[in-house]
């Protein structure tokens, strides 16, 4: 099917990226730092109303914060399992010529999750081949989102508070003043998802301070090395050994969780998460009435 011409928005919390597809190809894009948090309250309608004005007032498919409860209007969620079709059926049109994406969620043996956004993502990655259909995929951030794909569907998933983790202590724990240096693939966060394997996360954490204390610890190499803890944590968790994950990531994320992926004994490919957006993106489309 060729999708006729729309505009596709991934609307975040702190950004936005507006793309004009066409026929399944990028024909014009646009990204500003106008997340959801930017936009007054009654904005969205005049926000929304602008973006398709400059681009020809194509219609619209918005993914991601703009459809939660904190957002324009909430889009609520499909269950676990859900494919492409499950998000179409789900679509909610708050004005004439724009439909929001819903998020998934599961609810299931007492564990309670939620995405919005990263579905349209994970879901693209397997639809456009770039990741199998029986996969573990793994989209790094803020909130690390672990998905299990089955017959081409978002099967189940974990989100994990890894990055907000680093930033909490950062700002707000006792080691928080030792955690200087940049934080990269290097030696000292490698000793970090060494060092995770002991499974002791929390006696691990406080060591850094007492390291710092006794002139263990050369001066900032800290934050790499908590950073190689937590995401040694996380991968542990998730992974079995010799297991492949399909990293939506890039830059410092891609180094980083690569290089925890294969300590903790798995391997990672890393996959265009633009590309998968687009691709998701698109298919919902086509499936839209």
């Amino acid at each position: 099917m060729v999708t006729s011409a729309f505009i596709a928005v991934d609307w975040g919390t702190t950004n936005r990226r507006a793309y004009v597809i066409e026929g399944g190809e990028i024909v014009a894009a646009e990204r500003d730092d106008k997340g959801i948090l930017s936009v007054p309250e009654g904005g969205f309608p005049a926000a929304v109303a602008d973006l398709r004005a400059r681009h020809g007032g194509l219609p619209m498919l918005l993914a991601g914060m703009v459809g939660s409860n904190r957002g324009w209007h909430d889009a609520g969620y499909v269950a676990a399992p859900a494919g492409i079709a499950e998000l179409a059926a789900g679509l909610v049109s708050p004005v004439e010529g724009v439909a929001i994406v819903p998020g998934v969620c599961r609810d299931r043996n007492g564990r309670q999750d939620v995405m919005r956004g990263e579905e349209v993502q994970l879901l693209g990655a397997v639809a456009a081949g770039l990741a199998p259909a029986e996969a573990l995929l793994c989209q790094p951030g803020t909130h690390a989102k672990w998905a299990v794909m089955r017959g081409g569907a978002l099967a189940d998933f974990t989100t994990a508070m890894t990055g907000e983790m680093f930033a909490m202590l950062k700002a707000h724990s006792l080691i928080g003043s030792e955690m200087t240096g940049e934080v990269d693939a290097d030696a000292e966060f490698r000793k970090g998802v060494e060092a995770s394997a002991d499974g002791d996360l929390l006696a691990a954490l406080f060591g850094v301070r007492a390291a710092s204390v006794l002139g263990a610890r050369a001066p900032g190499t800290a934050a790499a090395y908590v950073s190689g803890l937590l995401l040694g944590t996380d991968c542990r968790a998730r992974i079995k050994p010799g297991e492949t994950v399909y990293l939506l990531a890039d830059g410092l994320l891609a180094r980083l969780y690569s290089a925890a992926i294969s300590i903790a004994g798995g391997e990672a490919v890393v996959v265009d998460s633009h590309a998968a957006f687009i691709a998701g993106i698109t298919r919902i489309r086509d499936m839209t009435p």
